[in-house]
């Protein structure tokens, strides 16, 4: 058995912070042994009567450690 990819998931308190938690992954990625099979982050806010009280980029990552047929 061997690890096939990872999804990891993080919380960036602006759009600036989501793109360099992204950008820090592409970076990493040769030396670390995987390719990035997904990165995407989107902007949510929380509303109290109507306005914007909070907002957050919930930021996704998906690392790719091999082909599902290669051999070990």
């Amino acid at each position: 058995m061997r690890l096939y990819k990872v999804t990891e998931e993080y919380v960036a308190d602006s759009e600036q912070e989501a793109m360099t938690i992204i950008e820090s992954y592409r970076k990493d990625a040769s030396d670390k042994g995987y390719i990035l099979g997904a990165c995407s982050y989107t902007y949510k806010t929380k509303k109290a009567k109507g306005e914007i009280v909070d907002e957050c980029w919930p930021t996704k990552v998906t690392k790719v450690f091999g082909g599902i047929w290669d051999a070990e």
